[in-house]
Parts: structure tokens; sequence; C-alpha cells
């Protein structure tokens, strides 16, 4: 899996009066590397991880996954890749109210048409590598604000995507389980070979990456890679 961003501009606004928050952004993503997006916001990290996984179209330019220009696929097309192919955790988590958090996960699986009964015992296991093996009941209102996005981070891991996409995982959590979080993003992306892109302001988190692009500088075509 390989993940290529080719000439891509996202502009918001009139035609007259567009604003680019990603412009003509050139930048390809390896497997088995986890790479951290810094950068102030509003510098377009988020923007960046909405193109990547087929969630916005670009105003221009192509999104190369396997070769394959998402951009140009039509919106039947768009889902299945999501679907199939892609692991997403939202800085709000997205969690499904009323579903424990067993069956957040369960409910990918249903998504992709398996059977979810068969997958309980390894949604468990999913939740406790997060350090929720004693909230495997507890549905989004009875979970703190950290407990829902390590629910969301076992939910995108869980079908062992090829493409991972994570936003400001460590937000609400302090700093020993920011570098647990940090550490088992990075362990399964090189475990699982594949592609992860994490838009962070955490340190911790960009410590463990294997790669660091500014938004900055690469906004200023400056040579992006910190470390």
């Amino acid at each position: 899996m390989s993940l290529e961003l080719s000439g891509v501009t996202v502009a918001f606004g009139r035609a007259d009066a567009r604003t680019a928050v990603l412009d003509a952004l050139d930048v390809t993503f390896e497997p088995g590397r986890m790479t951290a997006l810094v950068g102030p916001s509003g510098s377009g990290k988020s923007t960046m991880l909405a193109v990547a996984g087929a969630l916005l179209r670009p105003t221009s330019g192509q999104v190369l996954l396997e070769g394959e220009d998402l951009a140009g696929f039509s919106d039947s097309q768009r889902a299945r890749v999501r679907r199939e192919r892609i692991g997403y955790m939202f800085q709000s988590g997205n969690l499904l109210s009323g579903l424990t958090a067993t069956d957040q996960l369960l409910a990918a699986v249903h998504i992709r048409g398996a059977r979810p009964r068969a997958h309980r015992s390894r949604a468990q296991e999913a939740l406790t590598r997060v350090g929720l093996g004693h909230r495997l009941r507890h549905r989004p209102e009875q979970l703190s604000g950290g407990e829902r996005q390590r629910v969301a981070l076992a939910r995108a891991l869980f079908l062992a995507p090829k493409l991972l996409l994570i936003d400001e995982p460590t937000a609400a959590v302090d700093r020993f389980q920011a570098a647990d979080l940090a550490a088992l993003l990075a362990a399964r992306t090189h475990e699982d070979q594949c592609v992860t892109v994490v838009a962070t302001h955490d340190p911790v988190v960009a410590e463990a990456a294997d790669r660091v692009v500014d938004m900055a500088a690469l906004a200023a075509d400056e040579k992006p890679i910190v470390h």
C-alpha cells in the first residue's frame, strides 16, 4: 500500500475570493512508516487527512492510493474504499450513541458485511490493548473524553486497515496514556505494514513517529522532514 498526494489543492470560498488550505501539495507516504503531521491550527493537517481518506475531494490534483486516483472515483467507489481499506480516528471520536464500547468495534465489522458475533472476543482484546478492558460494556455517555478517544482508536485499528488516518489521538489523555497510545500506533504500523498518518500537536506522538512532516514548511515548499 502506498499513498501519494500529487499537486493537491483544496480551496474554499467564491471564485473571486478563494482561500487555499492546501496549495499544489506533493507528498508521499510509505507502508510500514508512521508519519506525524505537525503545524499550527489551520495549517491543513485535518484537511490532508480528509483528502487522503476519500472524505473530501480536492479542488485539483491526484490522490493516489496503490496507484489509483481516489479523486476520480465515483461516490460509491469512494465509499467502498473507505469501508474496506481505510481506518479512521476522528478528533471528536464519532462514536455511535447507545452502543457499548465492544459494539462500537463490532459495528465496523457489520458494515464490512461480516458476522459481528464471531469477532466479539477479538474486539474485547482490542479494547484491552488500549487500556479499556474494564469498560467493555460502557456506552459513550458513561466514558470520559479520553476513554472515548481510546475506543475510537481501537475501532480504527480493529480491522487492520492498509491506510490508517488519525486526528489528534492524545488530545484528551494524560502524558502516560499518550505515550502508550503513540507506542501502540507505531508498533501496529510496523507489524501490519500499513500507511499511518497522524495529525497531532503532541510532541509525544511526533517522537514516536518514523517521520515528521511540518505542514507550514510543506506549504512554503521547504524541506518538510524535521526528523
